[in-house]
Parts: structure tokens; C-alpha cells; sequence
């Protein structure tokens, strides 16, 4: 564990109760914030526990092997479509030894370890692939229920910045072998720190309710992946920047092609971290640079993102696939799940809306933190039948 988790603790819970990490929409309890941390720790130590005992099966190791060979391949198809089927690999320069060495050695997986131009891609993905990021923090008081099935979530406007191919995989805890048909949402902030589907003090999205940029849902394969073509996110008020990530099981694919998650168990709620390098290299370039708000760092951040070690990682691994940032970053992490499990009475739980055929509907409540489900209340789906429209095909 980080050595100085326990003070930055401490510095995000005191700048918690004073009000500076607050996101309009975000209520929160300094108290009940650090029970909630403790509660996160706790879970990633069972799901670790859980994972280690069958992370040397025969099933984790042919679905390592695969893994290997699918990212390797996904990468190359990546490079040579944009021309970059060589490549100088980079090291990051390390500020916060303590910090950085866990966020860099450990994600980073451009060139830390001495890989060159001529060095097989299978290499690179041969390293420690397994993480276990538990049920641990709040889908924030911005998601929106039913978002259309797709996996290249970007839009023609407002989804300008750093491709990012996101990979995730999600694993069963008690067997290790991949979770299929999982309804995987993601969303993030656009390079200039708004969300789409939103419009409320401090989030004041183009089109408001009814834009979609940078959301989107896809079912897990019968590997337990689902991939993502996004944009790295930018940063907002008084959190660091972030990726989120909410999955359901035993879903509903209805005719038109769109998934149902009315009353679907909720199996994982949580957030992706990028390392400080990684975040300065790519709001050095345009539009993340015309951002004026202050940037909230890892290690200032209110949920404690410092205390990652091998049980509780929210940091992707990621490389290059150019020479430069803006030839776009592939990511991607392993997630453990307990497969049966529910969440959707926990109070982070927050639904803020849902998109229906007649566009985007807000749930007020949930932007407030009254009832339906800000951060410091149960988030439920709006009453009725699910709503029917359009699919976005998942090629798209």
C-alpha cells in the first residue's frame, strides 16, 4: 500500500468537510465517507482473497493466454490503421516516488520495462494482467439509465481529444473464468470537464438532457470483454479525473436492439484512475488545455485513490500506440466481480435520468441528493415500462 495513504486520508476528508471537493449534485458525510472507504478496502480484500485462490487454475491461465493474444492483435489492428505499425516506446519521468512508482511501474506499460521498437507486443501484455477493483465508489450524480448500445461512444461533436480504446474484462472471483453478458455502461466527462445528459449548476451540457456524447452500454462476450473507442476524460471541480463504469446482470436484450435494466442487479459500480503523467501529457494538448478549473490530483482526491496496491487497483494499464499522445492510448484492466451479488440498494446507486424514444429525461431528485439519488440517497429507476428506441449498432 502507498506509504502516505493514511495523510492523504486525512487531507481529502478534512477538504471534504469544509466544502471545497464538493460537485454540484454531490452530498457526502465526512464519517460516513470514511466507513465507506474501509468498506471498499474490505470488499477488495475478499474479492483478492477469493481471485488467489484460483489465479493459478488451469481456466485463469487459458484465459490469460487469450487475453495476451487478443490485446496484441486488437493493438496492431490499431496501429496499422493509423499508419503507426512501428513505434518508439516512452518512459514517464516520476515526480511523487511514492505515488507514481505504484501508478507507473504497475500501468504504464509503454516502455518502463525496456521495450523497443523490436520487442514482440505479446511481451508487453505478458505482465501482470490481473486486478481487482472492487464495488467501492459512487456512479456519481450523472448517470443516466438506458444509454444507447454501442461501443465507439464518440460523437461529431463535443467528444474532441486523446482516442482511448478501453478495454475491460470482467472475471467471476470464486472461479476465475470470464462473466458474459454483462450490460457494461461507461461514461466520462468531455475534454473540458462536462458530461453529457446533464444540465444542472456546474454541468451545463450542450443540448442538455438530450445529448448522448460519451455514453454508452455493450454486453460482455463470452470472454467477459466488452471494448470501448472514448476519449481520454478531462477534469472537473474537486474530483481527479475519472472513468466510470457500472455493470448489470441478467439483462434484458428487448427487439429493437436496446438492453432493459429496469430492477437488473447491479454486480459492480465503480471508477477508472489515470496516473498524474499520463494526465499532464494529454491536457497539454488541445481542447483539455482551454480547461480554466483547477485540477484535483490523485492523491487529493475525495475517495482516497492512493491507497492502490495489489488488492485495490483503479488505475488501467495503458500504452501508446504512436509516438505521440494524440495518436491515442489503448488501456485496459481486469475487474473480479461476485457474479450474483446486487447493488442496486446501495446508496451510490444514483440514477440522474434515463433516455427514452422521445429523447432524455431527468430525474431531479437524483441532481439534488433528495431521495431517487444523488450521492447521499438510493438511486431507483424511473417508475413504468422500459423505454423503447432506436439501437445504435454496437459497430458504431
Amino acid at each position: 500500500m502507498v506509504a502516505f495513504s493514511k495523510l492523504t486520508t486525512s487531507l481529502a476528508l478534512q477538504l471534504l468537510a469544509s466544502g471545497s471537493l464538493a460537485h454540484p449534485g454531490e452530498e457526502h458525510d465526512h464519517a460516513q465517507l470514511r466507513r465507506d472507504i474501509s468498506l471498499r478496502d474490505l470488499h477488495a480484500a475478499h474479492g483478492a482473497r477469493a481471485l488467489a485462490q484460483c489465479s493459478n487454475s488451469a481456466t485463469a491461465r487459458r484465459l490469460k493466454q487469450r487475453s495476451v493474444q487478443r490485446r496484441a492483435d486488437k493493438v496492431r489492428a490499431l496501429r496499422d490503421a493509423r499508419g503507426l505499425s512501428s513505434t518508439t516506446p516512452q518512459k514517464y519521468r516520476r515526480d511523487l516516488a511514492a505515488l507514481e512508482a505504484w501508478e507507473e511501474v504497475n500501468h504504464n506499460e509503454t516502455g518502463v520495462y525496456d521495450y523497443d521498437m523490436f520487442s514482440s507486443i505479446e511481451s508487453v501484455f505478458d505482465t501482470n494482467t490481473s486486478c481487482i477493483l472492487a464495488p467501492e465508489v459512487t456512479a456519481g450524480p450523472y448517470y443516466v439509465l438506458d444509454e444507447y448500445f454501442r461501443s465507439n461512444v464518440k460523437e461529431s461533436e463535443y467528444s474532441e481529444g486523446v482516442d482511448l480504446f478501453l478495454e475491460v474484462q470482467y472475471v467471476d472471483i470464486s472461479t476465475c473464468a470470464p462473466v458474459p453478458d454483462v450490460a457494461v455502461d461507461i461514461w466520462n466527462a468531455n475534454a473540458t470537464g462536462v458530461y453529457s445528459g446533464i444540465y444542472t449548476s456546474g454541468n451545463y451540457a450542450a443540448e442538455g438532457v438530450n445529448s448522448t456524447y460519451l455514453r454508452g452500454i455493450q454486453l460482455t462476450d463470452h470472454e467477459g470483454v466488452v471494448s470501448y473507442e472514448t476519449i481520454f476524460p478531462g477534469h472537473y471541480e474537486g474530483r481527479a479525473t475519472h472513468t466510470h463504469l457500472l455493470a448489470h446482470t441478467n439483462v434484458t436484450l428487448l427487439p429493437n436492439g436496446t438492453i432493459s435494466l429496469f430492477n437488473k442487479p447491479v454486480s459492480h459500480i465503480g471508477q477508472l484512475f489515470y496516473p498524474e503523467t499520463l494526465r499532464s501529457a494529454v491536457e497539454a494538448t488541445y481542447p483539455y488545455n482551454t480547461n480554466t478549473v483547477d485540477v484535483t490530483t490523485n492523491d487529493g482526491d475525495m475517495w482516497s485513490i492512493v491507497q492502490a496496491d495489489d488488492t485495490y487497483d483503479p488505475f488501467p494499464q495503458f500504452l501508446y500506440l504512436g509516438d505521440d499522445i494524440t495518436d491515442g492510448l489503448f488501456a485496459w484492466i481486469q475487474i473480479g466481480i461476485n457474479a450474483s451479488a446486487d447493488y442496486q440498494t446501495d446508496e451510490y446507486y444514483a440514477v440522474a435520468g434515463y433516455l427514452a424514444a422521445d429523447g432524455g429525461h431527468a430525474e431531479t431528485s437524483a441532481l439534488t441528493g433528495i431521495g431517487g439519488g444523488g450521492e447521499g440517497g438510493n438511486g431507483t429507476a424511473p417508475g413504468g415500462a422500459a423505454p423503447s428506441r432506436t439501437a445504435i449498432p454496437a459497430s458504431a
